[in-house]
């Protein structure tokens, strides 16, 4: 097993695994971060005119995401960060990787699980029903409560100069908002009682407020196929931030001992 995909989450774009890439490919393994469509442009590019990312679908993403994937000679290790991780969920779900890694990941239609501080990290996009229709950011003040609340204001700021862009506003309003609320299966639903999905790890910061770990936890237990593998683990004192901020090796680590040791 020698193939790892990483799948980046919203408000970031590829640039966010640049640690992950040369400390995996250290350890032998070929690495891709995927953008999803619109996002393959540098951050500059996208803060200065984000509209390419403005009207991007999920089904979209995830069929790029699965040609990709699939012209792979193996399956991959499949681990995903935030968005990245309910695109792992779909992945996985579809007969995707031989592993998977969900790490402080947004949920999946049917978990109903809203912490206060869920609600105040995505108050700034929901605040306005015109941000369903736009690409859709946080000030700094705004992305270091929502994911880098564990860090100084000055670190944070950093984090925020080099990685931030906006998302589709539209994403956060029908999977973060509405999803549990409309009728039928949306976009974002996956088998639960799926047995023939990959093994599965969620990893929740312990300090996240975006994605806090009751809602990774929740997600994780919804899983309930007999013959499946899903797993929880939890990182007391680590925000949404986690596969950057100090000691990210840790998780780097855990996560990919995890996969290789249940991929099949």
């Amino acid at each position: 097993m020698s193939t790892i995909v990483l799948v980046h989450g919203l408000w970031v774009t590829p640039r966010s695994w640049e640690h992950w890439v040369p400390y995996y490919e250290a350890k032998g393994h070929t690495v891709l971060t995927p953008a999803y469509p619109g996002f393959e442009v540098e951050v500059e590019a996208l803060r200065a005119d984000p509209t390419p990312i403005a009207s991007i679908t999920v089904p979209e993403t995830v069929a790029h995401l699965e040609k990709v994937i699939s012209a792979l000679p193996e399956k991959p290790i499949i681990m995903g960060h935030s968005f990245g991780g309910t695109l792992t969920q779909l992945l996985l779900d579809r007969g995707h990787g031989a592993a998977g890694v969900a790490i402080d990941s947004a949920p999946p239609e049917g978990i109903r699980v809203s912490p206060p501080s869920q609600i105040k990290s995505l108050f700034p996009i929901l605040n306005n029903p015109a941000k369903r229709h736009q690409a859709a950011g946080f000030t700094a003040e705004q992305w270091h409560y929502a994911f880098t609340n564990t860090l100084s204001e000055q670190d944070s700021r950093a984090a925020y100069e080099r990685y931030a862009i906006p998302a589709p506003g539209g994403w956060v309003w029908a999977y973060g908002l509405l999803a549990n609320f409309t009728p039928g299966k949306q976009e974002t639903w996956v088998d639960f009682a799926n047995s023939d999905r990959a093994p599965l790890l969620f990893i929740a910061g312990g300090a996240d407020h975006i994605m806090p770990p009751s809602v990774n936890k929740s997600n994780a237990h919804h899983y309930k196929a007999p013959g499946t593998v899903t797993e929880y683990r939890e990182f007391p004192g680590r925000s949404h931030w986690t596969c950057a901020e100090p000691g990210w090796e840790q998780i780097a680590d855990t996560a990919l001992d995890w996969a290789l040791a249940h991929a099949r």
